[in-house]
């Protein structure tokens, strides 16, 4: 059976096109207002959506991202309450790909095998276990392929050609490309770091057709137009959601920043009528 990310990634290279992949943290800034913000990601045309649940120590997450964890947190939404809105996002849009990002101990704490037959309750689609290395992975792959749920990698500019050809072989849905180092978040590019990055994009597609999705550092339409002059397939954006989303007028100012997004990605995109 096709996933909705093979039908969805399929769609937008038949337009010439790339993802566009939001990103914000499950439950903030309170469970309505994050209802409202994933609902206005996809009626301003997201390609698919990656939400993070939020997490006390979230290592690989920016300032932005971890005060919205810690903020999420001390409010009292939990793991049950994050599917639950999940499966409200799903019953809003029944073909968007649904991905999460989570940390190794809220699945351990739910219990490995009752987490994925809650993710594919709930419609999740992929899964990333931000700090589960590929070498564990085998951990909990039993349960994602028993719910149909793609396991997706993080690879760096330091990953080595060895660590890359286990990761090529295990990785569905999406590659997640770490653009650089570091933690999410804006920050400086150079030359010599972009061709950096195209000689790793080009090191992954020798390896495999997953699409390559780059996120850390990508806050701006020029940030995704270097991503796409890499190679990669899409990009994912989560920093400058939360900052945004935060500002005053915020909806405003996300409603042109989805458009900038998607005019980067270039393809014919017909965001839904907003309420």
């Amino acid at each position: 059976m096709t996933s909705r990310y093979e039908k969805r990634f399929a769609d937008i290279k038949a337009k010439m096109g790339k993802t566009f992949m939001p990103f914000t943290v499950l439950g903030w800034p309170d469970r309505g207002a994050s209802l409202a913000l994933i609902k206005q990601m996809i009626d301003g045309g997201a390609s698919a959506l990656e939400l993070g649940f939020a997490f006390s120590d979230p290592v690989a997450d920016g300032p932005l991202i971890q005060k919205a964890d810690f903020d999420t947190l001390a409010s009292g939404f939990t793991v049950d309450m994050a599917l639950a809105l999940i499966a409200e996002v799903r019953a809003y849009d029944a073909e968007i790909p649904i991905g999460v990002l989570i940390y190794y101990n809220l699945i351990l704490a739910h219990g490995p095998e009752k987490f994925f037959q809650d993710a594919r309750a709930a419609g999740i689609d992929g899964v990333l276990v931000a700090d589960l290395p590929v070498d564990s992975a085998s951990e909990i792959a039993p349960f994602a392929q028993a719910n149909d749920i793609a396991q997706i990698f993080l690879v760096s500019p330091v990953t080595a050609d060895q660590r890359l050809d286990l990761i090529t072989s295990k990785a569905s849905g999406f590659i997640y490309l770490l653009s650089r180092l570091g933690v999410t978040g804006t920050a400086a590019r150079s030359a010599s770091s972009d061709q950096t990055l195209a000689a790793l994009v080009k090191r992954i597609k020798s390896r495999t057709t997953v699409p390559v999705i780059a996120g850390f550092g990508v806050s701006s339409p020029s940030d995704a137009a270097v991503m796409f002059a890499a190679g990669c397939d899409g990009v994912i954006s989560g920093s400058k959601i939360i900052e945004l989303a935060a500002s005053p007028d915020g909806a405003a100012k996300l409603d042109h920043f989805y458009k900038a997004m998607l005019a980067a990605a270039s393809y014919d995109t017909e965001p839904k009528a907003l309420s």
